[in-house]
């Protein structure tokens, strides 16, 4: 069967939960990607209260939704990140508290492992569950990075200065993954600028710094990759083992009046001059269908979740049309070789 289509509500998250679940139905999905953001997925109240995960339920029951994963990017970003006044905008106050970065880091990496707990509890209380703990939950995000402003090698930087900021993502990731590990949940990090990883050989890179570590993979995202000139579809030929969630996402590039470059110019998003930019889904230079191939290749039967970000478009008309290109782009891996008919 094809794989399940679900709406990452990340950017919808000014609107009650109840109402995007309306929303996501009306689209055409099949389920909902829960941001621990806005009011769509409070970890606090999934760890206390098992009331808040059976009301989840019930709404998306009452929708005809289910749910795969849920995202904490926003907290996990300040996990890693050199913490400036711009994580206020994006962090709960309790996280950000005073502002004083070891502090920012320290109370975010406590709050991912709450997540990784609260997802557990999510996934182990889904209706007619006949096992508990019996698959990997997944908690998506961010890691930030100490050393995403010296991606441009001037001042000179040197390898022994790279691989510090490696040592320091593994130092504070790795206590969250053994956390994970504890509760059978997988971490996908959405490989992106401005993280650890970021294009295929950092995320090599960062692997190696954990270890390893079995709860370590990526929630991937091709639109990340194409404007930068990633190849998107080896990526997930080189880390078979390690997609544990997808996202759907459009972007061209190669575009603009030749004023700003792929750095971005310090425009906003729309800006037509601009080298690049998010697109609805069939709107952008993603080859979908070779992702559909290489998902196929490597076994992927998670969910396909459409993050969608295209400041030209309306995005209930952008989500409804990204919900029809996913289901018309996906298709099952045959069960028998073409030519094995031949045989008989």
């Amino acid at each position: 069967m094809p794989r399940p289509v679900t709406l990452f509500t990340g950017q919808w998250a000014d609107l009650p939960f109840e109402t995007i679940c309306a929303k996501a139905q009306e689209f055409g999905y099949d389920g909902i990607e829960l941001p621990c953001w806005g009011d769509h997925f409070e970890v606090d109240l999934a760890l206390r209260q098992p009331s808040y995960l059976k009301s989840r339920w019930e709404i998306l029951g009452d929708h005809d939704l289910t749910a795969f994963a849920i995202s904490n990017h926003l907290v996990g970003q300040a996990i890693c990140d050199n913490i400036d006044e711009r994580h206020k905008a994006i962090l709960p106050e309790d996280i950000y508290g005073d502002g004083e970065p070891e502090g920012v880091r320290r109370r975010a990496a406590k709050q991912m492992i709450s997540a990784g707990k609260a997802c557990r509890k999510l996934f182990d209380a889904k209706p007619g569950r006949k096992r508990r703990d019996d698959h990997p939950a997944v908690v998506n995000g961010f890691t930030g990075s100490s050393i995403w402003h010296s991606i441009y090698a001037f001042p000179p930087t040197s390898q022994d200065y790279w691989e510090k900021g490696f040592r320091d993502f593994a130092r504070r990731f790795t206590p969250i993954l053994n956390a994970f590990d504890k509760v059978n949940v997988n971490f996908g990090l959405e490989v992106h600028p401005t993280e650890i990883a970021f294009d295929i050989a950092s995320a090599r890179r960062a692997i190696d710094a954990v270890k390893g570590h079995k709860r370590f993979g990526f929630n991937y995202d091709p639109s990340h990759l194409g404007y930068q000139g990633v190849d998107y579809e080896k990526f997930i030929r080189v880390f078979p083992d390690r997609i544990y969630h997808v996202h759907m996402k459009d972007v061209w590039w190669g575009r603009g009046d030749g004023t700003v470059g792929v750095f971005g110019g310090h425009t906003d998003f729309a800006d037509p001059r601009r080298y690049w930019d998010f697109r609805s889904l069939g709107h952008g230079d993603i080859d979908f269908e070779s992702i559909i191939v290489a998902l196929n290749d490597i076994g992927y039967a998670g969910p396909l979740s459409v993050e969608w970000e295209d400041s030209r478009m309306d995005r209930e008309y952008g989500a409804t049309e990204s919900c029809s290109l996913v289901r018309s782009v996906d298709f099952p891996t045959s069960g028998v070789a073409f030519d094995a008919q031949f045989d008989r």
